[in-house]
């Protein structure tokens, strides 16, 4: 690392969307770019990497593929790196082992020089010189020193973290924790009388899942609860699998923003349900537990909002409270582990603040972002290319891994000002605007 270089670009944070950004800049020598990740390498929600469960893109949403499929990069490659290609052809499917998208994730960053991993960002600085600039300070982990480079443009990645409501922090770590921990805590869940899931996504289900097997064997009884009105599949069909494409994101993208956060809380089952397999794999397992008539200790509580949860004397576990969002009526429940499955939510680093007053807010605090994924800028400055916090303005695929790489062939022709990578005007079948 150069740190009296000028870099063309820095990249905070190393998840999916800077990796493929880094993967596809290696092949353009034209831009001189370098990523920082504070971890000591890539782990992608390494919590929820349970054997069984699947990625919910197809594996062509890797890193590359979908810019430059002839790239060293590709999943296809990876796979006949590592001498395991008729073993992919004879499994038959699109889908991929999750642990497997995160071993490829880790094949790709263990060869691109630009991706360090084990430091972190402490500080940005925007630098008006003879050449403006920002200066970003970087603490290397492993030997806490600290350097500052330089660079005309930043591009940010700092993913999400968590999502608790204050009703359930405070707590014990080893028996109220969120799913982002599950795998660290599940001896745990199996050491335990009782076991709740609070919440109705893909993980929470998942979670759920992975108990439900392990019930009869531990004995514990096992619940889950959502305020949602039931335990609602993704809208998984070809057609509305169309939102996820470039065609959706330029449509959303025009519309006034007060439309926007109308639509937006409307389209959770796009993103936020349980993919199929998830709810046929549980109806299953209950379905192989009733088998003889033997008494289910599983509850499933639809339309309950848990308002508060209190630690019980002498180490009894915790007492939920909730609430029937329909009747209004009150209930109380009783759990010794509680996973907390409330969703995640854009990490914004406290070290933007420096930046704050050149960077657009609206009124609700969010970022102001272009439509090339450019933040908007109170005074002319260097770019800041953004890659999370970004839903209220590009819509559903804002986090979906397919539309990752369509994001980075828009940033790096922005960048050099060209069309490098082609960037086709129809992608989907159906339309969503008047025509």
């Amino acid at each position: 690392m150069d740190k009296a270089k000028l870099y063309d670009l820095i990249g905070i944070g190393a998840g999916p969307f800077n990796l493929s950004l880094a993967a596809l800049l290696d092949e353009q020598p034209e831009i001189d770019a370098m990523f920082f990740e504070q971890k000591e390498k890539f782990e992608w929600h390494p919590g929820m990497l349970i054997e069984g469960t699947k990625l919910q893109v197809p594996f062509l949403a890797d890193l590359v593929t979908m810019a430059d499929p002839r790239s060293k990069y590709t999943f296809l490659n990876y796979i006949n790196e590592n001498e395991r290609m008729y073993q992919f052809y004879f499994l038959q499917r699109l889908d991929i082992p999750r642990r497997e998208y995160n071993d490829y994730c880790q094949w790709v960053a263990g060869q691109l020089a630009s991706c360090k991993f084990g430091h972190r960002v402490t500080n940005l600085r925007h630098v008006k010189d003879n050449e403006a600039y920002f200066e970003v300070e970087v603490v290397n982990l492993a030997t806490n020193e600290t350097h500052a480079f330089r660079t005309k443009n930043l591009v940010l990645g700092t993913g999400s973290v968590p999502s608790v409501p204050a009703s359930l922090q405070g707590l014990p770590e080893d028996d109220v924790f969120h799913t982002a921990d599950f795998l660290n805590h599940q001896d745990r869940c199996k050491r335990a009388k009782s076991v709740t899931v609070v919440g109705s996504g893909q993980s929470a289900a998942e979670a759920f899942r992975e108990l439900l097997k392990d019930q009869k064997q531990y004995g514990y009884r096992l619940d889950w609860i959502t305020r949602s009105p039931g335990f609602d599949s993704m809208e998984e069909s070809k057609l509305s699998l169309e939102h996820f494409s470039p065609d959706y994101v330029n449509y959303f993208y025009q519309l006034p923003q007060e439309k926007k956060d109308e639509i937006f809380p409307t389209q959770g089952l796009y993103y936020k349900g349980i993919s199929n397999h998830t709810v046929t794999d549980i109806y299953n397992l209950l379905y192989e537990h009733s088998v003889g008539g033997e008494p289910l200790d599983v509850g499933l509580q639809v339309l309950s909002e848990v308002e508060k949860i209190e630690q019980k004397p002498n180490g009894e576990g915790y007492e939920l409270t909730c609430r029937q969002t329909e009747t209004d009526e009150t209930f109380t429940h009783v759990s010794e582990v509680v996973i907390t499955a409330t969703g995640y939510k854009p990490l914004v680093p406290e070290f933007i603040e420096s930046l704050a007053s050149i960077i657009e807010w609206d009124e609700k605090g969010r970022y102001k972002v272009e439509a090339d994924y450019r933040l908007e800028t109170t005074e002319e400055a260097n770019e800041i290319y953004v890659h999370s916090g970004i839903s209220h303005t590009h819509g559903v695929g804002s986090t979906n891994l397919g539309l990752a790489i369509h994001r980075n062939k828009v940033i790096i022709n922005h960048m050099l000002d060209r069309d490098v990578y082609k960037l086709p005007a129809k992608n989907v079948f159906q339309n969503f605007s008047a025509r």
